[in-house]
């Protein structure tokens, strides 16, 4: 979910008391269908959220049969006043998607049925300039360990924009060409998505070559035996995806760049786009199963082809 405008906030009220017992089945459930544990905790701790801090306080009624929609637009008014709109509008939707898991379940109205989530206006992600990759690789400029890792990590996100945290799950097992995720001769990497669903990817020559420079020097850490392909520094285990949120996050804070692994995600969309790629390619590459991914995606896109199209067509020619 999106992350809320500012961190020094109080903590949330996650005890929901009498409403847990209904949550913890909402748990239970989105394990069963393969959620991944993110997305679990996510819409869980969204749940438990509503429940403590508004239902336990605000509402008269003492089980989920007596929740209203005045309950939910009471809870989403909050949130706006507090949040912004796209932050509201992924709890929303998490609570739509409980409520209607325990409307089959139970039998009881939905309190949501009808309701529209917030609007959350467009806002385009900007995307990197040349200068500015070549700002942010030259902070890993090194033959030490940390830095080939950290090249290798900001090259693959360059040349496929996947997600941190399918970056995070890339297998490498130099010994078991079948189980690992990494082929340097194909240039391909095997990547698990949302739903666990599995692509390939593609990937450049200059992200093989930083990806074999990092093997090279992953190859004497104390934990190569690992099957996962990121090390953290000093022989300590795999990274996380907040692991890797932290580093790219350094690495730009060290040339002046407010960067973060899924800007590459848009940067990456935006290129393809701009340079006339097939929208379903791009679909199939960012393993995406819905095409209004590509509205979000390719909105500076469309703004760039706007503007060269103006100059093209405005330039004043006398």
């Amino acid at each position: 979910m999106t992350a809320p405008q500012s961190a020094s906030r109080k903590p949330k009220q996650l005890d929901a008391g009498s409403f847990q017992p209904e949550i913890s089945s909402f748990r239970l459930h989105l394990a069963a269908e393969g959620k991944a544990e993110k997305t679990v905790r996510t819409y869980t701790e969204a749940v438990q959220w509503f429940a403590g801090e508004h239902l336990l306080t605000h509402a008269d009624g003492a089980g989920w049969e007596q929740v209203s929609r005045q309950d939910v637009q009471q809870w989403m008014i909050w949130l706006l006043d507090r949040y912004s709109s796209a932050y509201a509008s992924n709890q929303y939707r998490a609570l739509q998607q409980f409520f209607r898991w325990l409307a089959g379940e139970e039998e009881i109205h939905d309190p949501m049925a009808g309701l529209k989530p917030p609007h959350v206006p467009d806002k385009p992600v900007p995307i990197f300039h040349d200068q500015d990759l070549a700002s942010i690789e030259r902070t890993c400029a090194g033959r030490t360990f940390g830095q080939r890792r950290d090249a290798a990590v900001i090259a693959v996100l360059r040349a496929t924009g996947i997600r941190a945290g399918e970056i995070t799950r890339i297998r490498y097992c130099p010994d078991d060409p079948g189980r690992s995720d990494v082929d340097l001769q194909n240039r391909t990497i095997r990547v698990r998505g949302k739903g666990r669903r599995e692509r390939v990817v593609p990937i450049g020559h200059d992200a093989a070559r930083a990806l074999d420079r990092y093997l090279r020097v992953r190859s004497r850490h104390a934990q190569a035996w690992r099957p996962q392909l990121w090390l953290g520094v000093n022989n300590r285990g795999p990274m996380t995806a907040s692991g890797i949120y932290q580093m790219i996050s350094r690495r730009g804070r060290q040339c002046g760049l407010h960067a973060w692994p899924h800007r590459f995600r848009h940067h990456f969309s935006h290129t393809w786009l701009d340079r006339g790629g097939a929208e379903g390619d791009l679909m199939e590459l960012n393993g995406w199963t819905s095409p209004q991914m590509l509205r979000l995606y390719g909105a500076s896109a469309r703004s760039a082809r706007a503007r060269r199209a103006y100059d093209r067509i405005m330039e004043d020619r006398s």
